[in-house]
């Protein structure tokens, strides 16, 4: 579904992704790791639209679409769960749903329910600011509202931080159904542990080049990702 080949992306002087390759199938959870300033985010901005290769190309289901803006990529099938969660906080939950539906001409009754039936807890607050959320409702928002837009590809950055281990279970556990249910992932997260359990296959990022890839499983007994991400002394 997403092909990513020779990317290079540049803050200035600054060259934060430096020609990486990555496939995302369609189907899959695709986990992006690495510690900050790795590369990740630059590379879901980058795949969602809000920031433009130097050098490289994006593909999604073989077309080409690096250089089309980001409001624009919605309409092809893809959702950017931001970190930081960036739900509007003067809006109530409902409102805030119905702006990611802003692709179609009016908002489909049955994406809202499909949405409060994976997130009770919306449904319970649809009425409620957003601002006065929790994290993990805020974080259940955000998800929810990219979903609004159908997407076929879901990018998700660090959906666990700032959030109690069961929260962070509970959100997990929804990507997965969201996952069975057709919508490809590409999630990064600093929970390699958790990250990797959830995934088909994994990336690891280095200042900006893939140092490491394979399935989850094999990663997640990979005594250097061990090492390096998990805690644990490397065999």
């Amino acid at each position: 579904m997403l092909e990513l080949s020779a990317l290079r992306v540049s803050y200035g002087a600054i060259e934060a992704l430096k020609g990486i390759d990555l496939t995302v199938n369609q189907g899959e959870i695709v986990a992006l790791l690495g510690g900050n300033g790795a590369g990740k985010t630059t590379t879901l901005r980058t795949v969602s639209g809000m920031l433009r290769p130097s050098a490289g190309e994006v593909r999604l289901r073989g077309e080409r679409i690096d250089g089309i803006k980001s409001h624009e990529l919605v309409h092809f099938g893809i959702g950017h769960v931001p970190e930081g969660r960036r739900v509007f906080p003067r809006m109530t939950v409902l409102e805030n749903l119905e702006i990611g539906a802003y692709r179609f001409s009016s908002v489909d009754s049955a994406d809202l329910e499909q949405i409060f039936g994976l997130f009770p807890r919306l449904a319970e607050r649809r009425s409620q600011l957003a601002g006065t959320l929790s994290g993990g409702e805020q974080q259940m928002l955000a998800i929810g509202r990219a979903l609004m837009g159908r997407p076929e590809l879901l990018l998700l950055d660090e959906p666990s931080m700032g959030l109690a281990p069961l929260i962070v279970q509970q959100i997990f556990e929804i990507i997965r159904d969201i996952n069975e249910q057709g919508t490809t992932v590409l999630l990064v997260e600093q929970n390699a542990t958790q990250a990797l359990g959830l995934a088909h296959r994994g990336y690891v990022l280095e200042t900006g080049s893939v140092s490491v890839d394979g399935e989850a499983r094999e990663l997640l007994a990979d005594s250097r990702i061990r090492a390096a991400y998990l805690g644990e002394g490397a065999a």
